[in-house]
């Protein structure tokens, strides 16, 4: 009576598409369950999805051939993606501090862990494709296997007679090690140096006094005699200070109104200024003093309100465009983007997803949201149309051909690293055309996870066909010793040149670590271990670029060397 249910939960050789959902849920069901598990202060998250399809695949589950390859592949793009729309604007502004720096020390790493891979091949006598499986398995960088067998498939049809290793095998028996290998790294090192997490912080907050501070408002009245009668735009030149002056109320009067650059301030005017606290404090020790006035906030006639940008009238176009002072009467105070916010200039463009705060009465708002759009309830619903245009054009940049002298075949991006630089060059610039890098926090994390669970679950179950008969014929023992080399060998380097040469506070360094070897379960680990989230600011720092190269030199060493 049940035997379509036993046909249907039990392995099977040659499954059929049905079977092959239900393997594959199977694998991503379970291996979430158990990633939430915690040993101690460790979670393996979704990484854990890994191993359950590398169970599942010794117990006898398959996926059918025909979907294997699209499951494994479009999980991966899906993964990258998000990644990309995620860290892509925090990526760009890092480079104005100490971002080159992070990712100088990142990227090193990552070209050392090649050139131990190059050494082991040559001692070993162990096949490229194998001992690049190993490389990727023992930094956990699944992008880099993506690649690897992206490369693998491209060389199989220029050279049919040809065979070659599956590095999936060598990933499968060396993940696990790149896993604990870290954070048994980051246990060690805050032990040998003697760190003191409190104290870390302390240094790290201080380090970062004047460096991406909040904006605020606050009220002054103006009694330098050097500066009543000119204008704010003359004043604020003078200055050279970085402030907007959102509201101005003159002395005995009531009245209070949005000034614009060519409004004359006067003896005892009431200012409301918004900028960061230091610029604050500098303008108003330059002007006058701090006020007391409650007349200047509680006026009937001006709105504060805050607007999103919605509309393609408003998206890429710069604010002096909009023009909403002279139009409407009403002043842009601040922006906020990806989670910052940004000083209203007259040459900052708009994105999609923008909110911007204005200041005005009640009309000119209501006349202004016809422009801007503010349909808040859009930016709720996923844009579809935008979403898979940026996959399409991530698909496209990888999969163009690059020919190198000397190279068998020409190199391309591929399914990693395509749409990895689309997401961040979108994330960076807003957008192209009707592809905007906006997507609400919900479904980029739903994006990323889920796509890398169904990459997980694709390799794990394939792997895990012969892994413990891989593992005996390989000596798994010994390859997982020649990962061993991989993982360590450059983490120690890095702590030490971090640490000692390049004066790195431990926390960035923990997180540069994990995002060194692309490790989201070492990320987890620090946080908790460390009880901080600075970690992850430095993970997203280098993750981009090191992910990048990461990519390239997997891809690399097989068409070089295989």
């Amino acid at each position: 009576m049940f035997d379509w249910l036993h046909t249907l939960l039990l392995p099977a050789e040659t499954p059929t598409v049905a079977q092959s959902m239900i393997t594959i849920m199977l694998a991503i069901g379970s291996g979430v369950f158990f990633g939430r598990l915690k040993m101690g202060k460790i979670s393996f998250g979704v990484s854990a999805v890994m191993f359950t399809g590398l169970l599942l695949g010794h117990l006898g589950y398959r996926i059918n051939y025909e979907i294997l390859d699209f499951i494994r592949d479009f999980g991966l793009i899906l993964f990258v993606y998000g990644i990309g729309l995620q860290v892509g604007p925090s990526f760009f502004s890092s480079f104005k501090n100490e971002g080159l720096k992070f990712n100088l020390l990142a990227v090193s790493t990552v070209l050392f862990g090649g050139v131990i891979a190059v050494i082991l091949h040559k001692t070993t006598g162990l096949s490229i494709e194998n001992m690049v499986g190993i490389m990727s398995g023992s930094v956990t960088n699944t992008p880099g296997l993506g690649a690897a067998k992206n490369t693998l498939a491209e060389l199989s049809v220029k050279f049919p007679d040809k065979t070659f290793a599956d590095p999936t095998i060598g990933y499968a028996i060396t993940y696990p090690l790149g896993v604990f290998g870290i954070i048994f790294t980051i246990i060690l090192s805050k032990t040998f140096l003697k760190v003191r997490p409190d104290e870390e912080m302390r240094m790290f907050r201080k380090s970062k006094i004047n460096r991406e501070e909040p904006l605020i408002h606050k009220k002054m009245r103006v009694n330098n005699s050097e500066y009543i009668g000119k204008t704010i735009n003359k004043i604020q030149k003078e200055i050279g200070i970085d402030i907007i002056i959102s509201r101005l109320k003159h002395s005995g009067s009531e009245s209070v109104f949005s000034p614009t650059l060519d409004t004359i301030i006067q003896d005892r005017d009431v200012l409301m200024i918004v900028g960061t606290e230091a610029n604050a404090d500098q303008f108003i020790q330059k002007l006058g003093r701090p006020s007391t006035d409650l007349f200047i906030e509680s006026d009937s006639e001006l709105q504060v309100k805050n607007l999103f940008v919605t509309q393609t009238s408003a998206v890429h176009k710069k604010l002096s465009e909009l023009d909403l002072y002279n139009t409407y009467d009403l002043k842009v105070t601040r922006v906020f983007r990806a989670g910052k916010e940004i000083i209203p200039r007259p040459s900052l463009e708009l994105f999609y997803g923008d909110k911007i705060r204005i200041i005005g009465s009640r009309e000119a708002i209501s006349e202004a949201e016809k422009i801007i759009g503010n349909q808040e309830k859009k930016l709720i619903e996923p844009d579809f149309l935008s979403l898979f245009a940026g996959l399409l054009l991530g698909i496209i940049v990888g999969s163009f051909p690059l020919a190198f002298p000397g190279l068998p075949i020409p190199i391309k991006l591929g399914f990693a690293a395509g749409p990895l630089i689309v997401a961040l060059l979108i994330s960076r610039y807003g957008g192209i055309s009707f592809i905007h890098s906006y997507i609400n926090n919900g479904a980029t994390y739903f994006m990323k996870d889920f796509g890398i669970c169904l990459f997980f679950a694709a390799v794990g179950i394939h792997a895990g066909e012969h892994f413990y008969e891989n593992f005996i014929e390989y000596n798994g023992w010994l390859w997982m010793l020649y990962g061993s080399a991989i993982t360590f060998i450059p983490l120690i380097v890095m702590v030490i040149v971090g640490r000692f040469f390049m004066k790195i506070n431990f926390l960035q360094l923990v997180g540069m670590m994990s995002g060194s070897y692309t490790d989201p379960a070492a990320l987890s680990f620090s946080t908790n271990y460390l009880d901080n989230d600075v970690p992850i600011q430095s993970y997203a720092q280098v993750y981009p670029l090191v992910t990048i190269f990461r990519i390239f030199t997997a891809s690399l060493l097989i068409l070089i060397f295989g």
